[in-house]
């Protein structure tokens, strides 16, 4: 007779008490779904492709209530806790193996208050939830560049994207949350309310509790904006980046511009000779009066001929929306970043050498601007620490056969080491932490022991430990 192999979730599950999970059940608003129930399969998914977990409840919380019982059942039962926002982090932070996720994505709602210039949004809603809604009154928030991508964690762990050098980070734009603590108490934090909790949350991740709702503060954007979308053969690569960097000294604040090493995909906007080859693009955006935006791009756009040329006007949620069909749910992703004091020939040497040796002709190599109002926060204002650098490197290694995950992940390791060695580099983005393997601390700096300081106090057992971020000091500290 063969041997039953049961899964993380199962094992886990039989270990808790059948009568609790019952009442715990009877008494949820929402769904709770477990390792037996058809639809456990879906709901255990997240966007990465890579991420292959099995918790052991996975709780759709219907509002607050739900996910105040959700946290209390995990801590009385000693589960391991995860929160699914939008589930978009690459490193999967949103399941567990053998625990309970809180998930979060039947809370989506997104109320706009125009007068007060303010957003209020439930913690599982998307951006594009958001841009939706406050496009209605010509307003928006500093959120990012993917619309599918999850409110939470993009703001939690900071928050680039097209506004980011004209009104900060989506962190930044916080005037207030909502957070469930890991005692089971719904606390508000903002500048005035439990502000040292409001200061860890800005930068944290999900080391502090779950946030159920964000408000953010709007500014005036759109509904039309100025989209700059041009590539570049490889060979003008140095011409190109030279241009670029000399661009970003003086950029206006309106304007903002990722430039990326990739490969042409196969798809019928260009043209079928280039199909394949390296390239050197750009990805901006303009949000002053339109008719200066052509001038703005002019010198990036003369830096050589483009290959094709996609820029124009277009609607800020459309913007927003561009490169979702780049980032399809189910898709294997590792992306890592690091934070660039300058941008030198041997970061632009790596990110060529790299883009010809990819496995993955899916795979792209970026150089974010920052700079701007990012900057001008001062770096212990919040838990996010990383703000004097203004530039940050991504290697995004993006691909479809499982078989070659040693090969992807090899490459973009590989990749990254080069640049990190050099004097430019240091630091780590949140939402882009590979798989969580490197020290946290890189991530914090010297904001690290004042994080590890509120972590102590307001989740000492370690509850929310399943999310990449800093652990509470024990006796032994």
């Amino acid at each position: 007779m063969g041997t039953v192999h049961k899964t993380p979730g199962e094992e886990a599950l039989a270990n808790v008490s059948g009568s609790a999970v019952r009442s715990f059940d009877a008494e949820f608003a929402g769904d709770v779904v477990l390792p037996a129930d058809p639809e456990y399969g879906r709901e255990r998914q997240v966007w990465n492709g890579m991420i292959d977990r099995y918790p052991a409840i996975i709780a759709r919380c219907s509002g607050v209530a739900d996910v105040v019982a959700a946290v209390t059942f995990a801590r009385e039962q000693g589960l391991p806790l995860a929160v699914r926002g939008g589930g978009h982090n690459v490193a999967g932070t949103a399941v567990c193996d053998g625990g309970l996720v809180v998930d979060l994505t039947p809370m989506n709602a997104v109320r706009v208050d125009p007068e007060e210039r303010t957003v209020r949004v439930e913690g599982g809603a998307t951006l594009g939830d958001v841009d939706r809604e406050t496009q209605l009154f010509g307003l928006a928030t500093a959120l990012g560049a993917v619309s599918q991508t999850g409110v939470a964690g993009l703001t939690l762990n900071g928050g680039y994207g097209h506004l980011s050098r004209q009104y900060g980070l989506a962190l930044d734009n916080l005037r207030s949350v909502d957070v469930v603590t890991a005692d089971g108490q719904v606390r508000t934090a903002s500048a005035d309310r439990n502000a040292d909790l409001f200061w860890g949350l800005r930068g944290g991740g999900g080391a502090l509790g779950v946030v159920t709702s964000f408000e953010f503060e709007l500014h005036e954007v759109g509904p039309e904006v100025y989209a700059f979308f041009t590539w570049f053969h490889a060979d003008d690569a140095a011409a190109v980046m030279d241009r670029y960097l000399e661009w970003t000294a003086d950029a206006p604040r309106e304007a903002g511009v990722l430039a990326f090493a990739a490969h042409v995909p196969e798809l019928e906007e260009f043209p079928e000779e280039t199909w394949g080859e390296p390239v050197v693009a750009m990805l901006g955006s303009y949000r002053g009066d339109l008719e200066d935006a052509a001038d703005v791009f002019e010198p990036l756009r003369t830096s050589a001929t483009p290959t094709v040329d996609f820029s124009g006007p277009m609607e800020y949620v459309a913007l927003q929306s561009m490169l979702d069909e780049d980032y399809p749910d189910g898709l294997r992703y590792y992306w890592k970043s690091i934070y660039l004091t300058d941008v030198t020939d041997e970061v632009v040497e790596v990110m060529l050498r790299y883009n010809e040796s990819t496995p993955s002709a899916l795979s792209t190599i970026d150089l974010w601007h920052l700079d701007g109002a990012v900057g001008e926060v001062p770096p212990d204002a919040t838990a996010f620490r990383h703000r004097d650098k203004p530039y940050m490197l991504t290697i995004e290694a993006n691909w479809e056969d499982p078989a070659e995950d040693d090969a992807n992940v090899d490459w973009a390791r590989a990749a990254f080491a080069e640049v990190e060695r050099l004097p430019v580099a240091s630091g780590r983005y949140g939402n882009f932490p590979g798989l969580n393997e490197d020290p946290v601390e890189r991530r914090f700096g010297d904001n690290y022991e004042r994080l590890v300081d509120l972590k102590t106090e307001y989740d000492p057992t370690n509850l929310f430990g399943t999310t990449g971020t800093v652990a509470p000091r024990t006796g032994a500290d």
